[in-house]
């Protein structure tokens, strides 16, 4: 609980520990925080950020949360099983399309009686039409009698910076415990809320551990500039003593592979050895994209042979079962699928 503001305690304290057959593979010392062994809806690290909103919400008497997203948002999919479990209603809006098909994390939102709103995508500013549409779904929940309480995209506001608030503190002692010396905490970097509560955190604790985020989407001005403002906020509203620039927040934006959760071949290859490795599930938004660029940077130079990485899973598995990544790996997996009429026709395989 930080600054004594008030939470739930869904989330156990998850594992850090070294994955030793892919560090001597790669020669360096890998370690992977295992936040996607959180407790609600199939995991992931938006139940941290919860902790603190979703507390926030009850104490305003909140009846209906209302959070946003991409039709396969995994914070929508953990916000739909704290409503559940809170017993408050839920609806997730979308800028986007039907998939075709009711599957992954929409599915699962489903199955926890959580409803989808999907607008079609206009063309003009995404957080504009966001706005727009927010505010019309709010006027008609509030119509009906509902109090509802809206969470922004991936829960990164102030209050839900906290829950990384909280992680790093937790990764900062576990790596003492450990004996890691000279890492750097990797975190793939979306609506920033992870990385600013991880910055904050890692810094108020005067911890030697360095943080680099890996954009998984395109990083332009409005991000640029909401960086610092997120900051000032977060610093703001705590009273925190130290400062920050631009420059002191070091984001890669070289690896987003031209956009967001688009399928893409690197990422499916670095799935495919972190899984084949280790037996570990990347996602091909998240987690996936974020170790794709970990083993760009390496191959460019700017991770080193001997070098310590603490590598946040974030969770994000139901993103493999999406229509648009499931056929990209059936495509490339289909030809170690053997099929026989029957057990006589087995042939070699």
């Amino acid at each position: 609980m930080a600054f004594g503001i008030k939470k739930y305690d869904f989330v156990d304290e998850t594992p850090l520990y070294k994955l030793e057959r892919l560090s001597a593979d790669l020669g360096v010392n890998f370690y992977i925080k295992r936040d996607d062994l959180t407790s609600l809806g199939a995991g992931g690290n938006k139940l941290r950020k919860l902790e603190y909103l979703m507390k926030d919400a009850v104490d305003k008497g909140s009846t209906m949360i209302l959070t946003v997203g991409g039709a396969q948002t995994n914070h929508g999919r953990l916000t739909a099983a704290v409503a559940a479990k809170l017993g408050l209603k839920c609806a997730i809006l979308a800028i986007d399309d039907y998939p075709g098909e009711l599957s992954a994390n929409m599915l699962l939102d489903r199955i926890m009686g959580c409803e989808l709103i999907l607008c079609h995508d206009d063309g003009t500013d995404e957080d504009e039409q966001i706005d727009k549409a927010k505010d019309k779904i709010i006027k008609i929940l509030e119509n009906k009698g509902e109090n509802v309480y809206y969470i922004p995209v991936g829960g990164s506001n102030v209050l839900g910076a906290l829950g990384y608030f909280d992680a790093a503190i937790e990764i900062d002692r576990q790596a003492k415990e450990l004996g890691i010396q000279n890492a750097t905490v990797y975190d793939s970097v979306g609506s920033i809320g992870t990385y600013m509560g991880l910055y904050c955190g890692l810094q108020y604790a005067d911890s030697p551990l360095k943080l680099t985020g890996v954009a998984i989407s395109p990083f332009g001005s409005s991000k640029e500039k909401r960086i610092v403002e997120y900051f000032n906020e977060v610093k703001e509203s705590y009273n925190l003593k130290f400062t920050a620039k631009r420059e002191d927040f070091h984001i890669e934006t070289g690896y987003t592979r031209g956009g967001y959760n688009n399928p893409s071949k690197e990422v499916r290859d670095a799935i495919y050895y972190m899984a084949r490795t280790e037996g570990i599930l990347l996602d091909p938004c998240y987690t996936g994209k974020g170790f794709a660029g970990i083993l760009d940077m390496m191959k460019d130079g700017k991770i080193s042979k001997g070098e310590t990485i603490i590598f946040i899973h974030t969770g994000g598995f139901p993103g493999l079962y999406t229509p648009h990544h499931r056929v990209e790996f059936e495509k490339e997996l289909i030809d170690e699928v053997y099929t026989f009429d029957s057990i006589e026709d087995l042939k070699n395989i």
